[in-house]
This record gives structure tokens, C-alpha cells and sequence, in this order.
């Protein structure tokens, strides 16, 4: 887990550590571009504060957001490389947070962030010599998915009939460092399998196995990995530990229940669009397999995973589960075929208890974007007449060369 909440900001201050580092955001969606800068900065050091600004500071400086500040919050905080999630961060990066938090550095990606009056949001920062570049990630943005939502575009799906011809050599990469585990330290984190259409399993990334520990296999489509999803793999979590803790069965420090070894299946671009219909999945299977792979909660990843997962095919997992666990369902109409029925029939499903965002997922998100479509369609416009600004101040900054390129 993240660290508890302290008081906000702390007295007194904590003392200043080159290993303590700063990244700040709106977090505006869970998706990998934002966990990749967030595994970047904490490979700069070994303690990594992550501030999370307000709606009205983001609202004031860039527009809406779509998630709420509770919703975002979940989504940093359940980043594995995350310590300390600090919120209402403002927006203009200040010094004299950094001093309060302890952190010597603040990272951000390669491009500019200005405020609504057009600065550089790290500007003091860098002239003060405490500001460190890690590389954006490319193909992925808020703005990017919000255009896929208001513009329902298909374009981002993946042909995942062909196994071999999903990932590139270059995401498969980016999926080596995603499976790291807490530190970032890769070999050592996740395993990541992918399924091929006859069942077989291919292991892309190596990792640890549960060593012991209770498998439990959760799936679905994980798109725009919202908070229903990840307050459903924690509460899952939560729910294997209070058992462990029941039978006995506890962690090194003799007080926390033994975390289940939580295997997360992740279904393919064309059998989510076959139930959903329209242009989902919004994220396409590389996208949605790397936000279900930053998370905390989640031990191993099975890729293109089955929309009726059989008892034969958890049997062929190389780490079969004794559970499967599902939030809570509606009623099934008769036209509905109950893709866990041979699950229940064998005694291994489980519903987890109902929750306060059991409702948000992709088409709540949607939702929320099409009630509001000017506002958005007005954010996107002055999104990308900001792109133009940050795109002169970054070629100005590279050639003064005012801050620390890493």
C-alpha cells in the first residue's frame, strides 16, 4: 500500500533527501502514459511523493476534468511506484512544497505544462537547479482519449487474432519495466502471459510466482481502468487478507493477512467490442494491459484472456487459482448468457461486496463526456492552441539548456 495520508502539508518539514523525489498532474484517467512517468521518477530515487492537483486548480488553469479529485487520487495511489499521494498539489510547482515533502527533485516529462496565463508551470524550479526530465510517453494523453470518445474512433484496436503480431518489440519493452515491482526493479515484479486462440500460453515477462500464497484469477476489459475497477481489485485484495488473517496466516510483520498472489485476465480489442458494441474498448489491449499491470493489487497478467473463462482453462494458468472473484452483477436477463456459469458450478466464484464507485467504468466515463461535449470540445481546442505556446517555450528552453536533462 501507499502510504497513509499525513497531515497535508506536514509540520514540521521533513528533511531534504536526494532520494526523495516530487512528480506532480492532474491524473485525469489512469493510463500508462501517466504510470510510466510516475516508474520513471521513482527510478531517480527511492521515495517518491506524487502531488495531485484540485478540480478547481485544474479547471481555473486547463478545464474540466473528468474524474473527480477522490477518483484520481485512487487511481495515483494505487501505483505501485507510488510512496505518498498528496493532494490539492498546485498547479504551478512551488519550491517551498518541495522543502515541506523532503524532496530535492521534481520530474516531469519532456514536453511543457503552462499555466492559464501561458508559463512554464516548473520554471522556478529549473532556474533552481531541482528539476529532472524523464522521457513522455508517446502515443497516449488524456486529451488523445477524450478525441476517441467524442469522435468514436476505432482506429487504436489492435488485431489481437494474430498473437504474435500485437506487441511490438519496443512495447514489449514498456512491458518489462511495468512489471517491475515496487522499487522498479525488473525480474523480480509481475509475470505477463499472453493467450493464444487454441489456449496456449506464452510467457512475455519473467517474474515471481506466488511463492506460497493464494491465487485468485479476476478478468474483464479493464477499459480506461477506472475507480470501480481498482476499488474492486483492492477490495479483492483486502477481502483474501482478512481471510489469511482468520487461518493464521500472516505477512513478515505478524499483523497484515497474507496478500493473495492475484492473477488479472485481460480480454482482447474484439471480444469486448462483440458485448459493447459501438467503439469500445476506448484503450486497446497494449493500453488496458498496462494499467491493469501498474497496479498494486495485481501479481500476474494474462493477456487476450477468455470472455467465458472455463475450469479447464484456470487449470491451464501456469498458476491455477483455487478462487474467481467478480464484483457485484445485475441480474442476468434470459437473453444473457452467464459467461461464469461453469465457475459457479464448480463452487469457485465470488462476488466482492458492493462499493461506493461500482458504477464508474468505460461507460459512465463516456457518459460523463457526452453530457458535457461542448465543454470538452472547447477543452480539446484550447488543449491543442496550448500545444502550440509549449511546443516554442520547450525549443527555447533546449537551447539554453536551464534545466538537468536526465
Amino acid at each position: 500500500m501507499a502510504d497513509p495520508i499525513i497531515q497535508h502539508p506536514p509540520t514540521p518539514a521533513i528533511p531534504l533527501d536526494d532520494d526523495r523525489i516530487w512528480i506532480d498532474g492532474c491524473f485525469d484517467f489512469a493510463h500508462h502514459g501517466h504510470a510510466n512517468a510516475i516508474l520513471q521518477a521513482k527510478l531517480l530515487g527511492k521515495y517518491l511523493c506524487v502531488g495531485v492537483h484540485s478540480d478547481e486548480e485544474i479547471a481555473a488553469n486547463k478545464g474540466p476534468t473528468v474524474m473527480t479529485m477522490k477518483e484520481r487520487l485512487l487511481a495515483v495511489e494505487a501505483c505501485k511506484w507510488t510512496n505518498l499521494v498528496v493532494p490539492d498539489a498546485p498547479y504551478v510547482t512551488d519550491p517551498e512544497w518541495l522543502d515541506l515533502y523532503g524532496c530535492k527533485y521534481v520530474v516531469h516529462g519532456d514536453d511543457i505544462t503552462t499555466d492559464g496565463d501561458g508559463r512554464d508551470c516548473y520554471e522556478t524550479v529549473k532556474e533552481m537547479g531541482r528539476f529532472k526530465v524523464v522521457k513522455r510517453t508517446d502515443g497516449i494523453s488524456t486529451t488523445d482519449l477524450v478525441g476517441r470518445m467524442l469522435l468514436c474512433t476505432k482506429g487504436h484496436w489492435r488485431d489481437d487474432r494474430d498473437v504474435k503480431g500485437v506487441f511490438s518489440a519496443q512495447e514489449i519493452e514498456l512491458l518489462k519495466g511495468f512489471a517491475s515491482d515496487e522499487r522498479g526493479v525488473r525480474d523480480v515484479g509481475s509475470q505477463v502471459w499472453i493467450a493464444a486462440k487454441d489456449g496456449q500460453l506464452s510467457k512475455l515477462v519473467e517474474g515471481k510466482g506466488p511463492e506460497g500464497r493464494k491465487v485468485v484469477y479476476v478478468d474483464g476489459g479493464f477499459d480506461l481502468f477506472s475507480s470501480g475497477q481498482i476499488e474492486f481489485l483492492k477490495l479483492v485484495v483486502q477481502m483474501e487478507q482478512k481471510e489469511a488473517a482468520e487461518r493464521g496466516e500472516f505477512e513478515e510483520d505478524g499483523k497484515t493477512g497474507m496478500k493473495p498472489y492475484v492473477v488479472a485476465g485481460v480480454h482482447g480489442d474484439r471480444v469486448i467490442n462483440q458485448f459493447k458494441g459501438l467503439n469500445y474498448p476506448i484503450m486497446n489491449i497494449f493500453e488496458r494491459g498496462m494499467c491493469v499491470l501498474q497496479c498494486r493489487y495485481v501479481s500476474s497478467v494474462v493477456l487476450l484472456s477468455p470472455f467465458k473463462p472455463t475450469v479447464d482453462f484456470l487449470k491451464s494458468l501456469p498458476h491455477p487459482p483455487s478462487v474467481v472473484y467478480h464484483g457485484p452483477r445485475v441480474t442476468l436477463t434470459e437473453l444473457e448468457e452467464d459467461p461464469y456459469a461453469d465457475i459457479r458450478e464448480a463452487g469457485l466464484y465470488q462476488e466482492i461486496e458492493h462499493h461506493e464507485w461500482e458504477t464508474v467504468n468505460a461507460s459512465e466515463i463516456v457518459e460523463r463526456i457526452l453530457r458535457q461535449r461542448i465543454i470538452y470540445e472547447e477543452r480539446q481546442r484550447k488543449k491543442l492552441e496550448k500545444a502550440v505556446v509549449e511546443v516554442d517555450i520547450r525549443q527555447s528552453e533546449m537551447k539554453d539548456e536551464k534545466y538537468i536533462a536526465q
